[in-house]
């Protein structure tokens, strides 16, 4: 079993989600949950960046959550969250 990743929020990323509703903060916790145990497994955010495959998107439904993913210390770090619900 591969250990999970612990994820980092950024200061914006952390003051957004401590603005939103309960069940948007349980989703986000949920999303990053499943990213630190598969960090590679959400899609690039740009698949045309051949230096970018660290930087990841992981969304549900109006969820986007992008991040970092920062091998030198082993955890993800949150850039940004987007709730589009």
């Amino acid at each position: 079993m591969t250990p999970a990743w612990p994820a980092r929020l950024s200061p914006n990323a952390s003051k957004y989600l401590a603005g939103q509703a309960p069940e948007v903060q349980e989703m986000v916790r949920d999303v990053l949950d499943i990213a630190s145990r598969q960090p590679w497994g959400w899609s690039q955010w740009d698949p045309t960046d051949i230096e970018g495959e660290d930087l990841r998107t992981a969304g549900v439904g109006p969820l986007a959550v992008v991040y970092w993913i920062n091998r030198a210390h082993e955890h993800l770090y949150v850039l940004d969250i987007v709730w589009a619900g």
